[in-house]
């Protein structure tokens, strides 16, 4: 945890924005019995970064699901202690939109009222109830939890499902994964894709980046790895020729008060001046320069 807390830093430094978000863990960090201890140290960890980088980092932590015993004192020291310096709260194997409204009651108990929450989708069950998930306005993002979501399945889908192949071709893992990013897109979430286990084949950990965020609709994606993150955010970045047209679509739409224009032939209007902004938005959470004209609008 301090070497990702550490990594982050060094990479805002190197950007000039923070690129990706340390998500600090109490459900498969914590010991057995040490659930208080972890929940104290991660709340420290949290403060410690916040007051280091000005309160520029971005720290979460993945609580316990709310049906474990450890999940409401994690919420009242993690929320309680820490909800002023966290991004979010991450809340594992949700279910249903019930479990979704027991975590906002926790937070608003622990006076965290104001702290979105993402939330991982790990069975066929919650995958089924995603939209509802999703339309909660307390949920900021989804993620696939892919290892359990095979596990789910008793056998009927085989661990290659959780391999780097198998969770781009298996066709009950692809379908999980596109009810997951529909359901985001349908009610303004973020949708995020989960980890890949190989990281030590860069090529192969940016190909199902680009993959996951060209054919599947992801716009965020999980590493396990510091040496993951490069090849993420390159494979989520749109690329220089890109950025430079949207700024060129967008400054020449601002010019004209937002009316229709012709640019290179092709006629633009405010349906895709919204498509080329989110070019820009993507080109600054990923690190890319822009031109110089476009930095005014995240001055």
């Amino acid at each position: 945890m301090r070497k990702s807390l550490q990594l982050q830093a060094e990479m805002t430094e190197e950007f000039g924005t923070c690129v990706f978000d340390v998500s600090l863990d109490c459900e498969d960090g914590a010991p057995v019995g040490g659930e208080a201890d972890h929940a104290a140290l991660v709340v420290a960890m949290a403060q410690q970064a916040a007051h280091d980088s000005g309160g520029k980092a971005r720290v979460a932590v993945r609580v316990h699901p709310v049906d474990h015993p450890a999940f409401e004192a994690d919420m009242a020291t993690i929320a309680g202690q820490a909800g002023h310096c966290l991004a979010h709260i991450m809340i594992p194997k949700v279910e249903s939109v019930d479990d979704v409204f027991i975590a906002e009651k926790a937070l608003i108990g622990a006076s965290a009222g104001h702290l979105p929450l993402q939330v991982l989708i790990e069975s066929p069950a919650a995958v089924h109830r995603a939209f509802d998930i999703a339309a909660h306005p307390r949920v900021q993002s989804m993620s696939f939890g892919l290892m359990d979501f095979v596990s789910a399945h008793g056998g009927a889908i085989p661990s290659a499902g959780m391999g780097l192949a198998g969770q781009f071709s298996h066709p009950l893992v692809l379908r999980a994964k596109l009810e997951i990013a529909s359901a985001c897109h349908a009610h303004g979430k973020v949708p995020a894709h989960g980890v890949v286990t190989e990281f030590n084949d860069m090529a192969a950990m940016q190909s199902a980046a680009h993959r996951a965020a060209s054919e599947l609709g992801f716009t965020r994606m999980w590493s396990i790895h510091p040496s993951q993150i490069r090849p993420i955010l390159a494979a989520f970045a749109p690329t220089q020729a890109e950025i430079e047209k949207a700024c060129e679509i967008v400054l020449a739409a601002q010019a004209a008060d937002w009316a229709p224009i012709s640019h290179a032939g092709q006629l633009h209007d405010r349906a895709s001046y919204r498509y080329f902004w989110q070019v820009l938005e993507r080109a600054r959470q990923t690190g890319q320069p822009l031109p110089a004209q476009a930095l005014i609008y995240f001055a």
